[in-house]
């Protein structure tokens, strides 16, 4: 009887060991699971193809209205950063594995240019104001843009993870100003994309984007789209 009951102690601390080995086990592997996914946010650089929906020929310091050939180009390219904050990994309770982040982003913007004639290189001779001599020569058109946006993250539990961006705010600012010497405007973004969890907190995506204006340089329409790929970084 001796020897059955000092057995049943010792299957009994046998499964009890067990017990307690196997919630360890799984307590580490809840918490290295929360650690891989990240806390939500990320950093993320960026660049691609941007196109105007006008282009800033015939205007005073673009290319002095035209008189040595237009500086009227729609296309270009891009590079920047954008910064993503959680904000909520269910959208307050109401989706799971749905998450809402906001976005602040910084971007540089550069149209193709031409050489021209602009403001800069004009000249008076001898002869004065009836005497003006100008050398054609490249003038840059650029735009910067700074934004915030929420952004809605879907799939969050898979290594691809589409998002949207409902409508966020820009504010942008122009290089040469328009005819009115007006350089700054402010409208509304839209934005999809999609990437995927390359290896541990790397992340790589392709991101489309249009940007509506409210036109305040009182020239051309500033509306604009883009399209790129994007390198994320999550933490």
């Amino acid at each position: 009887m001796q020897v059955c009951k000092r057995r049943e102690r010792l299957t009994g601390g046998a499964i009890t060991v067990l017990a307690v080995a196997m919630f360890a086990m799984g307590a580490v592997e809840v918490t290295w699971a929360g650690e891989s996914s990240g806390s939500g946010n990320m950093v993320a650089f960026r660049g691609g193809y941007v196109h105007l929906d006008s282009g800033r020929g015939n205007e005073l310091f673009t290319d002095v209205h035209g008189a040595g050939g237009l500086n009227d180009s729609r296309h270009g390219w891009y590079v920047g950063a954008w910064l993503d904050h959680l904000l909520s990994p269910d959208v307050w309770g109401m989706i799971a594995d749905t998450a809402v982040v906001g976005e602040i982003g910084l971007q540089f913007n550069r149209i193709a240019s031409k050489e021209v004639l602009s403001t800069s290189n004009l000249g008076l001779t001898g002869g004065g104001l009836g005497a003006v001599h100008a050398t054609p020569a490249l003038q840059e058109l650029t735009m910067v843009t700074v934004s915030v946006a929420p952004k809605i993250r879907f799939m969050q539990s898979s290594r691809l993870s589409p998002w949207i961006i409902p409508g966020g705010l820009d504010i942008l600012v122009f290089s040469p100003p328009s005819n009115g010497a007006q350089y700054l405007d402010v409208g509304v973004q839209f934005g999809a994309g999609v990437d995927y969890n390359v290896w541990k907190a790397f992340r790589i995506g392709l991101e489309a984007r249009y940007h509506l204006a409210a036109n305040m340089t009182n020239s051309v329409t500033n509306n604009f789209m883009q399209v790129g790929p994007y390198l994320g970084i999550t933490f």
